[in-house]
């Protein structure tokens, strides 16, 4: 063997696998192949030329010295000789190639040699059979073209610096390392072609997903598999690279055996493996590259072996006899044709494949069914065919590339003469469905396959079209833009030239600096507004930063540095203002009134922070609006229930995409005035969450010794909000933090009393209520019986929010009773409208089809009200609206009674309790369980939803209770026998606070004493377990409640005084107030008529022991 004719597989196989796949690979491969001895050198991406005998790819290996010369040699090269002159007698001239400028000689093709045998030959013929050879070879270098198949390529363990050996070897032995150094094998062979069997009845079946393979054209295909990767290699060793490639059903289908014949289609194409390497990073994985030859069809899939570990291939093995071989370089040989199998009674190409797990399958060959070239219908679709390449040619170049290198390979003469080719290809090239390239494979008439590849083809056109127009347009707007930016610019550095107009960015600095001077900064503020105005001079306005600039110079002049609103110290006027706003409100009205007096005392006001603290509907968020018309002050509000961000109240840094200021900084741009009047709604219901606490955040907003100068994340300037007057409103002030409510004064608004109430239905629900539905001018009279009852049978709650409801919900009643009766005969739809309302509607009618159902459904442009007149109640129209007929309106009452009972029985008292709704009636419950006896158990059971606190309180007015029995009643045994159950209604409602010790007290007092109380006391006060009588706190609330709920007396505790004597004349009319500092007096008020003698013996007989006589009598 020569030097020259190793071939270094591995190098360029590692050097050109992806060019070798991103190359279309052509129906016709081109191969230039160099022989002299024994061994074929290929480079790669060429191809072999079939013969007719099959050919081993054993490794062989490099070898340090040229094997000794063979006399068989020459026998065989004479009968090389003899077969080649065999082939130009019968006109068959070779059509091998050149390809490449550092290629090897060509070697005639298949049809060319003739397979020939090892037959001794004598020596005097060796010349002449060498010339020859040499001579054919000159003749045919780079002229020669072959159509046959290519030959497989398999991997290499060759160096990474070898050659192909083209560029080492060549045909005469002149041009190669050998010729150079004399070296000259004296047997030479000839070469054997390796032909593509016709008859391959059994084939290793090869899944493949998304698009099925077509004869003649390429396809490379990853095996990830280790068992079929390791038969692929064993099927290129023997000589015998031939599978069968079928498509996958489904879509999302994948894997490398065929489990059922169900999962893939049974025509497939039968290809030859021409290239097969190692998976980049994966040890098992082959990418192997297929050529298919042919249609088949499966007749049957043979079970696979049982699957194995799929075992690397062994080493070549060694032997003394022959030369050490280098590690490194792997050649393909065709020294030795793969081993003949033994005669079978069927033929089984296949055989060895069996041990290995893999999809087996005969297999049986589809023919093409014959038809007329010149067939009218075949002639125009193939025409039509090529009409659509050639426009998807002139869309996609790559498109234009592969139907160049067709065209010059498939077609050299008409492109007539092969229309299954030209099918074959358009299917090939176009991405169609699955199952539309399937039925193209599966169609063996020519006439029928035309048309069906020309669909796919078609529908490559149209993408190729679709994705053409979006190319242009996305070219044309992006010209088009960069066109208009380019004039502009040109037509800018006109007009700077000519003094017309300055730069837009000279404009907005000017601008800026107009709104600043007419603004008094300070002079921290001053400096910033100099220091960015000189950065925004400097920036290109394409920056980023040049817009980040302009909105902070935007908002920072926006600002109303030393703008102030004249504010109105009249006392006059405020009152006025107030209580035609608001009726009642005492406490708010005087404390304005107060800052209205400092201010005109002192000629200028400071801020202050006020906190308005009452239960829904008594109107603090509506008094902070008409504190600020009584102020002549801007208003603004904002609800911070709920806020869980910082940034709502501080703002947002500048570094961050769309960041902002915060709310208050957005109250001074939107007022602009330094004083306007900020309400702060739903204060007590502020969140808290992972971007911070806003609570903590309004520490330094209402502050007065801080926010003079308080500070922005987003203005990053000191903001002086000393003359901002802060509002808030709240239900409680239990969930406030208690440093910010610290920082508020509190202004407590009591939930309003019957009279309150009926004073703002009549001056402003009602009246309001009648302009809302259309009554103005109509004479509908809400009667005051009629609000009473609103008022006592439906609106019990401390504000006044559910009573508008009500009365709106009787106009509106009113209302749709006296268009009901009037009819539609006094104003028709004609009537109704104005001249620009028929206008609208005659449009409306001329766009109205016969049928709506239709007319396609479109998003509306706008919503507008057709004009109309009102309509106009005749004054002989009256209605009014008593006690009487109310249930008509609003239906029956939801209060029945004022109070839970009429009569009290022993055990239950009236208590008073304390909600964010306002003052409620408790009433609490006490019960015998089980009769008294002489050897019963006492203990207590309590129900009604009683937090801890209230259960606590039970337990010590329990214990009390049981002491007070103790002391002034001894011979009362009732607490311990008896087991009470202690009950406050309403159990849907959780109850807890510290007030209701001297009511549970009572109740229990009043059983153990059989003594029922007066149903008009009621009470309030926490209770210790020596009888002390605690402050409690809602007094005002808690009387509201017990005058709603018929109380003519009520005990409080004594350090609650104050608070009654506060409390306005309205609310304490017709109550008595008892102040109470221990417990006896409670008793003493209680138990007025309390017979003692009564009391001691109320329980004596059924506490009695039975006598002994009679208790023998009864158990005998």
């Amino acid at each position: 063997m020569l030097r020259g004719q190793t071939l270094p597989w591995r190098a360029v196989l590692h050097q050109t696998p992806r060019p070798l796949l991103r190359r279309p690979f052509l129906a016709s491969p081109r191969y230039n192949a160099t022989f002299r001895s024994t061994l074929v050198s290929v480079r790669l991406g060429d191809s072999l030329p079939s013969s007719s005998r099959a050919f081993s790819a054993s490794s062989i290996r490099r070898r340090e010295k040229p094997p000794p010369e063979d006399p068989k040699d020459e026998s065989e090269k004479k009968e090389e000789l003899e077969t080649s002159q065999d082939n130009k007698e019968t006109g068959r001239a070779p059509e091998s190639r050149r390809k490449g400028a550092d290629s090897g000689k060509n070697v005639p093709s298949a049809d060319q040699v003739a397979p020939v045998r090892r037959k001794d030959r004598s020596s005097d013929k060796e010349r002449g059979v060498e010339e020859e050879v040499k001579k054919e070879a000159n003749v045919s270098d780079g002229k020669g073209s072959s159509n046959d198949t290519p030959s497989p390529i398999p991997p290499s363990d060759g160096p990474a610096d070898s050659k192909p050996s083209g560029a080492s070897s060549g045909g005469n032995g002149g041009n190669d390392d050998g010729g150079k150094k004399g070296k000259k094998a004296s047997g030479e062979k000839a070469l054997q072609k390796p032909a593509v069997p016709d008859v391959y009845p059994q084939v290793m079946a090869i899944p493949i997903a998304k698009r099925p393979l077509f004869p003649g054209f390429y396809k490379a295909i990853t095996i990830r598999d280790p068992n079929v990767a390791v038969a692929i290699q064993d099927m290129m060793k023997r000589g015998q690279p031939y599978v069968g490639a079928f498509l996958f059903k489904d879509d999302n289908a994948d894997g490398d055996v065929i489990e059922k014949l169900d999962d893939v289609y049974d025509t497939g194409v039968f290809a030859q493996i021409t290239a097969a390497y190692p998976l980049r990073g994966e040890a098992s994985g082959v990418t192997a590259v297929l050529y298919p030859h042919r249609r088949i069809k499966i007749s049957s899939l043979l079970p696979p072996a049982e699957k194995t570990k799929a075992a690397t291939p062994p080493p070549a093995p060694t032997s003394e006899d022959k030369p050490t071989e280098k590690r490194g370089d792997v050649v393909a040989s065709f020294e030795e044709t793969a081993p003949e199998p033994a005669p079978k009674d069927h033929y089984e190409p296949t055989s060895f494949l069996k041990k290995h797990p893999v999809s087996l399958v005969n297999v049986e060959n589809l023919i093409e069914e014959s038809f007329d070239k010149k067939n009218p219908i075949i002639r125009a679709v193939t025409s039509e065919i090529v009409n659509v390449c050639k426009e998807i040619a002139t869309l996609n170049p790559l498109f234009r590339d592969q139907i160049s290198a067709f065209y010059t390979d498939q077609f050299p003469g008409n492109l007539s003469d092969e229309p299954a080719k030209l099918a074959d290809f358009a299917a090939a090239v176009s991405a169609g469905e699955l199952h539309e390239m399937q039925e193209v494979l599966e169609t063996m008439n020519i006439e029928e396959r035309l048309p069906k590849a020309l669909v796919v083809l078609k529908k490559e056109l149209m993408n190729a079209q679709l994705q053409s127009k979006i190319t242009k347009d996305v070219e044309a707007k992006i010209q088009k833009r960069q066109r208009e930016y380019w004039l502009m610019e040109q037509m800018k550095g006109i007009k700077r030239e000519l003094g017309i107009e300055s730069d837009g960015k000279d404009k907005l600095v000017e601008k800026f600096k107009e709104k600043a001077e007419k603004l008094a900064m300070p002079e921290v503020v001053k400096k910033v507004f100099d220091e960015e105005i000189n950065k925004l001079a400097h920036l290109e306005p394409a920056a980023s930063e040049f817009n980040v600039t302009r909105n902070y110079l935007d908002w920072l002049t926006q600002i109303p540095w030393g703008q102030k609103s004249v504010e109105n110290f009249g006392v006059k006027n405020a009152v006025s203002v107030l209580d035609e706003d608001h009726y009642g409100l005492k406490d708010v009205k005087d404390r304005i009134l107060e800052f209205i007096a400092v201010g005109k005392l002192r000629g200028t006001v400071e801020g202050k922070i006020l906190c308005l603290v009452g239960p829904p509907g008594v109107g603090k968020t509506s008094i902070g609006k008409s504190i600020a018309r009584a102020l002549n002050r801007q208003y603004y509000r904002f609800s911070v229930g709920g806020l869980t961000d910082v940034a709502e109240i501080k703002g947002h840094r500048r570094t961050y995409v769309g960041a902002l200021p915060g709310r208050i900084i957005q109250a001074l741009k939107k007022c602009q005035t330094e004083n306007p009047l900020i309400l702060i709604d739903e204060v007590d219901k502020i969140g808290r969450g992972h971007q911070g606490d806003p609570s903590s955040a309004l520490l330094e907003l209402l502050d007065p010794e801080q926010n003079n100068s308080f500070l922005d994340h987003y203005m990053d300037v000191p903001v002086d909000l000393s003359k901002v007057l802060f509002v808030c409103t709240a239900n409680v002030t239990d969930t406030i933090p208690r440093p910010l409510l610290d920082r508020m004064e509190l202004i407590e608004l009591s939930g309003y009393v019957a009279d309150e109430k009926m004073a703002i239905a009549e001056r402003y629900l009602a009246p309001a209520a009648r302009d809302l539905t259309g009554l103005k001018d109509v004479d509908v009279k809400l009667e005051r019986d009629a609000i009473e009852e609103l008022i006592k049978s439906y609106c019990r709650e401390s504000g006044v929010r559910n009573l508008k409801k009500q009365i709106e919900k009787v106009y509106r009643k009113a209302a749709f009773k006296i268009v009901q009766d009037l009819g539609e005969d006094v104003m028709s739809e004609e009537a109704a409208l104005t001249e620009a309302g028929k206008v609208a509607q005659e449009e409306s009618k001329e766009h109205e089809p016969a049928d709506p159902a239709q007319v396609p459904i479109e998003p509306e442009k706008s919503t507008t009200e057709i004009p109309r007149l009102a309509l106009k109640v005749p004054d002989s129209v009256h209605l009014s609206i008593g006690k009487g007929t109310l249930k008509d309106y609003v239906g029956p009452p939801v209060f029945t009674a004022d109070r839970l009972y009429d009569q009290f029985p022993p055990g239950v008292t009236m208590g008073l309790a304390w909600t964010s709704m306002g003052g409620a009636a408790l009433y609490v419950e006490c019960i015998l369980e089980n009769a008294l006896k002489h050897d019963s158990r006492p203990g207590l059971e309590i129900t009604g939803n009683l937090q801890n606190v209230m259960k606590e309180s039970t337990h010590i007015a329990y214990s009390f209770a049981k002491s007070v029995m103790a002391r002034k009643f001894p011979e009362n045994q009732f607490f311990e026998k008896a087991k009470v159950h202690l009950h406050c209604p309403e159990g849907a409602v959780p109850k807890d606070g510290p007030s209701a010790g001297i009511t549970m007290a009572s109740a229990l007092l009043s059983l153990a004493l059989n003594h029922s109380l007066e149903p008009t006391v009621a009470m309030t006060g926490e209770l210790t377990v020596t009888g002390k009588v605690l402050r409690i706190g809602g007094l005002r609330e808690k009387t509201v409640a017990a005058r709603r709920a018929g109380a003519t007396k009520i005990l409080f505790p004594t350090d609650n005084t104050s608070d009654w004597l506060e409390l306005p004349e309205n609310i304490k009319e017709g109550i008595e107030g008892h102040p109470v500092n221990w417990y006896s007096e409670v008793f003493d008020l209680l138990f007025p008529s309390l017979d003692h003698e009564a009391a001691r013996m109320v329980w004596k007989e059924a506490l009695a022991k039975p006598e002994k006589g009679s208790h023998e009598a009864n158990e005998e």
